[in-house]
Parts: C-alpha cells; structure tokens; sequence
C-alpha cells in the first residue's frame, strides 16, 4: 500500500487535501486561528498557542520516529544552512509582525472566514512566494548557502539513537506542558 502511495500523485494530493482540512479544523478548535490568541503569546499573556503547538511537537515526534523503527516511514530531512534559516526567519517574522499569523493560523483563519487573513494573508504569501522565487536564484551562493549543515536531523548530529533524543524531549515538554496547565497559563 505505501509503495502504491508513493507513486501515485493523485490520491498524494487527495490524502494531502484531507490532512490539510483536519490540520486548519484541528487548529481552529484549538483556538489558535483567533488573532487576539496568536498576538497574546508575544507578551506571555496567553499560552493557548504554546499548549497546540507543544502538544504537536511531541506527538509528531514520537509518532514519526515510531513509524521509522517500525519500517513504515523513512525521512527525508532537506539540506540546511544558517543563510537560509535566517532569510526564513525574517521572511516569517515580517509575516507574523505585519498580521498576526503564521502560515498554518492564517489558513485556519481563512477557512473561519477571517477577512483580515483572507485579503491580507493572501496577499503576504503571494508576495513572499513571488519575492522568494524572484531573489533566491541571486542570493544562493552569496547569502543562502553560508553556513550549510547538510540534511542532518539531531539524532545523526549527535550521533546517537534517535530515541535517545525523542524520549528525554518528550518528558521535557509533556512536564513543561503540565506546568502551564497548573499555573493557569
């Protein structure tokens, strides 16, 4: 079934629409899709979007690397470099400053209905993909290649079993977790 999967771009597409719909449905049950939300993590006043995000984190985490030892997956971490995570960095940063979303938020807020996402996002991340596809030929080896680390995740970094490192980060958030739950936050 994964081999058939894997060659066939139609149902990929299919099964990709499907998980995007449940990802913004998801996001926007969690409340993260509402501005106020997003805007109220910034000053520490609201930790709604730490919680989604956390919890996600850890669930991806453990749920990829089960599938990986049981076979049924295999990753595919792309080449990095640090001229492309701070070009990224910035490209997001000004997204997030100008409206309040991030990319995943603002497809939930638009699938709400919210106009400011609809009209002001599309926009953004038209123009970002333009701005994007336009410089990056010129900036590769000058700014974007600066710094390359290769396709590494931290487990082949460290050199060590990937769940010496997927356990101890899951107990680490899952208690952080718990404590912004305790505290109110």
């Amino acid at each position: 079934m994964l081999t058939e999967l894997h060659t066939n771009k139609r149902l990929q597409l299919v099964l990709g629409l499907v998980a995007g719909i449940a990802f913004g449905f998801l996001l926007q049950k969690g409340g993260v899709t509402t501005y106020d939300v997003i805007l109220g993590q910034l000053p520490l006043t609201d930790f709604t979007m730490v919680k989604v995000m956390l919890s996600a984190v850890v669930t991806g985490m453990i749920g990829v690397y089960a599938l990986r030892s049981l076979g049924l997956a295999r990753l595919h971490p792309k080449s990095g470099s640090v001229g492309t995570t701070v070009v990224g960095g910035l490209i997001f940063g000004v997204g997030f400053a100008v409206l309040g979303y991030c990319p995943g938020t603002i497809s939930g807020a638009i699938g709400q209905g919210s106009l400011d996402a609809l009209i002001g996002g599309t926009v953004g991340i038209l123009l970002g993909s333009w701005l994007f596809a336009t410089f990056s030929p010129k900036l590769q080896k000058p700014v974007l290649s600066k710094g390359e680390f290769g396709p590494l995740t931290l487990p082949e970094l460290l050199k060590v079993n990937a769940w010496a490192v997927v356990i101890p980060a899951a107990v680490i958030l899952t208690a952080f977790l718990f404590a912004l739950e305790r505290t109110g936050w």
